[in-house]
């Protein structure tokens, strides 16, 4: 199948930041995860539709818009989560810092 590992990683990214919005709601402060949480939740889900459009061969030019905006906001989830001390915040800002890598790789 065609970009199978891109598509690969928008599922790993999507699982990372499902795992952590859920983990998020048990740390102690709540209120400071709020934006955790909200990127985790819109980067699943860009990442999952994003997977699912790249799972129908339309061509890359179909596409490209798509992946741009997902790796937008892979980045900025990446970014956020690098800003917490919690270890499931840390595996998703690496799985996010993945697609978005893999991401550049389709887009170059």
């Amino acid at each position: 199948m065609r970009n199978q590992e891109l598509i690969k990683e928008f599922f790993n990214c999507a699982a990372a930041c499902n795992y952590c919005a859920d983990a998020c709601l048990d740390e102690d402060d709540v209120k400071m995860m709020v934006p955790c949480i909200r990127l985790d939740k819109v980067c699943a889900a860009t990442c999952t539709a994003t997977a699912q459009a790249l799972a129908v061969d339309l061509g890359k030019e179909h596409v490209r818009g798509l992946v741009q905006y997902c790796k937008e906001i892979c980045q900025k989830c990446a970014d956020e989560c690098a800003k917490h001390e919690a270890q499931h915040c840390k595996d998703c800002a690496d799985a996010c810092r993945k697609c978005v890598k893999a991401c550049d790789e389709f887009l170059a």
